[in-house]
């Protein structure tokens, strides 16, 4: 986890570049947020986690070569702390469920993205700064 004061370094895996290179303009505007590394899929998500150490990765549940859901098992038990973020498009709750089942902290619809990803990484910041 980031300490007190630095940014929180997001790694985003989506196969949309131009989804991701919106959502990383946004991200890049907010002081506390920098993105630190861009995947399009779910096999160079988890080797840009392991090359960058990010505090958090925000992954896109349909991705090629590995989906968002064994993208986030494998981060989840490769990285137990880190805070591990799933996107949809879609509102089946069975996928969301098993997003939250693999490991994932929480599940944003990509209408929701940018509030939601604020307010969770608030809190896993205010939970590493108590610590």
């Amino acid at each position: 986890m980031a300490e007190a004061g630095t940014a929180i370094r997001v790694v985003l895996a989506d196969d949309d570049e131009l989804y991701v290179a919106s959502l990383g303009e946004l991200i890049e505007r907010q002081p506390e947020l920098t993105v630190v590394g861009t995947a399009h899929n779910g096999i160079e998500a988890i080797e840009l986690a392991e090359q960058m150490e990010p505090d958090a990765v925000v992954v896109d549940l349909h991705m090629p070569r590995l989906d968002g859901v064994s993208t986030v098992a494998r981060l989840r038990h490769d990285y137990p702390a880190m805070c591990l973020i799933a996107l949809t498009g879609d509102p089946p709750p069975e996928l969301q469920s098993a997003a939250r089942e693999a490991g994932a902290d929480t599940v944003l619809h990509k209408s929701e993205m940018l509030d939601g990803l604020l307010d969770r990484l608030a809190m896993r910041r205010a939970h590493a700064d108590a610590r």
